[in-house]
């Protein structure tokens, strides 16, 4: 049966490849992102017509978010998924010369978006019939362990685990299954400089592996076709041979 997905940060690398998996497998996906433009070239890269809903949204603005929800997600009368993707970093500069705006500019996104989608997502859950759904937040490997130089990254990704804990313990009762995915290395622009090196614990810089950003939007999907009655709580996807596991 095909279901109603929203995914955020729809327009480009995991998230992208994330909508047109659920969109190849027949579902409504509400693309939601900053750029339309990206958000358009998402959908032409489907067949899926009008089942691909552009939707522009800032996620770390409440009122945008507030405009999602009861926009092209109250018209659809339901919604199943809530991918939490949108998600930014801050200059890899020294802890202390970390500014003030750069670390709230990624507490507003990568913490308080997902916030603030998921809570709209709770509460179309609660209401729609029959009721539940899923929420899937991405985690990121940095929500175990942080590379040099990311402090704020780091910090709002322990707290989407968290949040991940208290969604799933809160929603327990409506039947809303929340799970986190912790991708490490996926190959998107955004992790396109890991083949010139990177910084390592040790101060080294060092090329990685990264993996097809396709196995994520596998992941994904394993974990939005079990039943409500069924969650996977965490589960962690990597290229196999990154740096993640063993002495830095």
């Amino acid at each position: 049966m095909s279901q109603v997905v929203l995914v955020t940060g729809a327009g480009s690398g995991i998230g992208r490849a994330v909508a047109l998996a659920f969109l190849g497998r027949g579902d409504t996906v509400v693309l939601a992102g900053r750029r339309r433009e990206a958000l358009d070239e998402t959908a032409s890269l489907s067949a899926a017509g009008e089942r691909a809903i552009v939707a522009p949204a800032d996620v770390a603005d409440p009122a945008q978010v507030a405009a999602l929800f009861e926009g092209p997600v109250a018209r659809l009368e339901r919604l199943d998924l809530l991918f939490n993707n949108a998600g930014r970093g801050a200059p890899p500069v020294p802890f202390e010369d970390l500014s003030l705006e750069a670390w709230r500019a990624v507490v507003d996104v990568n913490l308080t978006g997902a916030f603030l989608c998921a809570q709209h997502a709770v509460r179309q859950m609660k209401r729609q019939s029959p009721q539940g759904g899923r929420i899937i937040n991405n985690g990121s490997i940095s929500a175990h362990s942080p590379r040099p130089n990311s402090a704020a990254y780091t910090a709002t990704k322990h707290a989407i685990t968290g949040l991940t804990k208290s969604i799933s313990l809160d929603g327990r009762a409506f039947d809303i299954a929340c799970g986190q995915i912790d991708i490490g290395n996926a190959a998107t622009p955004m992790t396109a400089r890991m083949g010139g090196g990177v910084p390592q614990a040790d101060g080294r810089l060092a090329p990685e592996p990264v993996m097809d950003v396709d196995a994520v939007a596998q992941a994904v999907l394993m974990m939005a076709g079990l039943p409500l009655s069924a969650n996977v709580q965490f589960i962690t996807v990597m290229a196999t041979k990154m740096p993640f596991v063993g002495r830095g």
